[in-house]
């Protein structure tokens, strides 16, 4: 029995017991993080977008209807996601459970099911990376820093945490390709769901197609794994075309969503790479390498003459209003230095232990040549670190990849107590433990901060942060009242439309670009121009946060607008504070 190819029992053992644990933490917690969901607006949407679904909203109908202009506007999430968040809801309903009971059950399965996975993956990645026992510290590193990320938290029904198990995934089967025949066609396969998931992963999903293509192109002996990788890739993208994609809508390009544009460069990449695997005569690398770049230029040739609009920057077209009042504040989109000015705390807890984990694999290469396992661990590492320097949401992958050399590298040290003195070892592994923690880094961090600055004050202090309005409690006078369009900050959308049967004018969203200018145009211009947007959008009610960043800024940024007013009490004529909600988290004024 090898460490490599065996003990996956073992392994998934080890990763329900790590979930169990903390499942039972969530729960002697009261699951804070469904009690107050805070600023997780995508979970939240998420959740209205399932309940549509089982409302009978169709399977290809993407719009939310409840959010933005009247008529609402097409979102650009994947029902791959919706489904199996329904299918609990619905399993749920069947065993005699009521709506509610059905959703919070879906909001702990979900992403804790998820949670357990990844550690799994990261546990048989580990294993193949080292090439020996790493169970142990690669549990608790993977333990700890996927439960430090924040994006397995019971409530949490975003797709970061489907992307991050399916990405962690398709680096883990591409290692074990092989070792084991049909690992190269399923790491296609993730990384093609991967992708219909969402436009985040782009990258990571053409570094395993690049991986797949220079392992061909270095050894021969690799040409299965080249040829199952495209035809995975290119099935799958077939697949969710088909399954996700209403026919009329086939031809039509989407840049932030699976589309044809993403179909088209997925099935031309993944049909082409292993076609050319399969073609005979390919027995030079410089013979291969030809054939590879000719299959790159004809891809990239492709994006350049059909789909030129898709070869921008992502925010490029963005209103630069809609980029400053609402981007620029949107935490995952920040760039390192933003980061670590503003948040070292994050920055510590983001960046270090991945830069840590590039460090072993650079010294590795300086003595050595890197063995495969160590080349494509690296390829992702370095990948998901570079974007994590353009936005941080990039460390989530960057710290869940950098488990695999950090313990491995402890295994490394412990694997040495034979030949030095016991208390050398013993410190050379617990500084190994404290150095490869996110935890260790992020506390290094918080008293660095308490002993160079001042405790923070005013609105940026901690109890001023803790009125986010994310509790169902904040909404309860708003759900009481009549249907209508409210007037909020684009951060309370998502729980408007979630605890209430309202629309909600403004929403987190790039493509709810005109919902969001005709709150900033209502909230930052005087009250007469205001009153005649609300006229225009048929708004009823207006809701105040007042311990809402986003309000905050808008009311620092546009002194005379109606949201300082409102901020300062300030209330025009044509607007009435319900006294009942005066002095609750969430305030409402009527419009006359």
């Amino acid at each position: 029995m090898t460490i490599q190819g065996t003990g996956w029992k073992h392994d998934f053992l080890l990763a329900l017991c790590a979930t169990l644990l903390v499942l039972a933490i969530n729960a002697i917690s009261g699951f804070p993080t469904i009690a107050d969901l805070g600023a997780d607006n995508d979970s939240m949407l998420r959740l209205v977008e399932v309940r549509d679904l089982l409302a009978g909203q169709g399977w290809f109908d993407l719009h939310q209807y409840r959010m933005g202009l009247a008529g609402g506007f097409l979102m650009h999430w994947s029902r791959l996601v919706d489904a199996p968040i329904a299918l609990i809801i619905l399993a749920f309903q069947a065993l005699g459970a009521s709506t509610a009971a059905a959703e919070r059950a879906a909001q702990i399965i979900w992403p804790l099911s998820l949670y357990g996975l990844t550690i799994f993956v990261i546990l048989r990645a580990s294993r193949r990376f080292a090439g020996t026992d790493v169970a142990m510290p690669s549990l608790v590193l993977s333990t700890a820093a996927l439960f430090f990320l924040g994006i397995f938290n019971p409530g949490t029904l975003d797709h970061h945490n489907v992307q991050l198990l399916l990405t962690a995934a398709g680096l883990w089967l591409l290692m074990e390709a092989p070792f084991w025949r049909p690992a190269a066609l399923l790491s296609g396969l993730c990384a093609g769901l991967t992708l219909a998931v969402g436009m985040e992963t782009a990258p990571y999903v053409a570094a395993l197609g690049a991986c797949a293509a220079a392992l061909f192109i270095l050894d021969e002996r690799e040409r299965p794994t080249a040829r199952d990788f495209g035809i995975g890739f290119a099935v799958i993208a077939s697949a969710v075309l088909a399954a996700t994609i209403p026919p009329p809508a086939w031809g039509v390009a989407q840049c932030d969503a699976f589309s044809a544009f993403q179909f088209v460069i997925a099935a031309l990449s993944g049909f082409g790479l292993a076609a050319i695997a399969g073609l005979p005569g390919q027995s030079t690398a410089g013979t291969r390498l030809v054939s590879m770049s000719a299959l790159a230029l004809a891809v990239a040739a492709v994006a350049i003459v059909f789909f030129p609009q898709c070869l921008a920057s992502p925010y490029a077209g963005m209103d630069e209003r809609v980029r400053t009042y609402w981007l620029n504040d949107v935490v995952e989109a920040q760039p390192f230095l933003s980061v670590a000015v503003k948040q070292p705390k994050l920055m510590a807890a983001r960046y270090v232990t991945p830069f840590i984990a590039m460090l072993l694999i650079g010294l590795q290469l300086r003595s050595r040549r890197l063995r495969r396992e160590e080349a494509l661990v690296a390829a992702l590492l370095v990948v998901a670190f570079a974007l994590s320097l353009w936005q941080v949401r990039g460390s989530t992958f960057s710290v869940a990849f950098a488990v695999l050399p950090l313990s491995a590298w402890i295994a490394g040290i412990r694997l040495q107590a034979s030949a030095a003195q016991p208390w050398r070892i013993s410190t050379r592994i617990a500084a190994a433990w404290l150095v490869s923690l996110n935890a260790t880094w992020a506390g290094v961090a918080v008293a660095a901060q308490s002993v160079v600055h001042k405790a923070p004050g005013g609105i940026n202090s901690d109890a001023d942060h803790a009125l986010t309005c994310g509790k169902a409690a904040d909404f309860g006078d708003l759900a009481a009242m009549p249907a209508t369009t409210v007037l909020a900050s684009s951060n309370l959308g998502s729980a408007i439309v979630m605890f209430t049967g309202h629309r909600a004018l403004a929403g987190p969203y790039h493509r709810n670009v005109d919902g969001n200018l005709a709150m900033l145009d209502a909230f930052m211009r005087t009250a007469d121009a205001a009153h005649a947007i609300v006229q225009r959008e048929h708004v009823g009610l207006i809701a105040i946060c007042r311990g809402n960043s986003e309000e905050l800024s808008l009311a620092a940024e546009a002194p005379d607008g109606l949201a300082a007013r409102l901020l300062r009490g300030d209330v025009p004529y044509w607007l009435e504070l319900d006294s009942s909600t005066a002095g609750k988290p969430i305030e409402l004024y009527k419009v006359r």
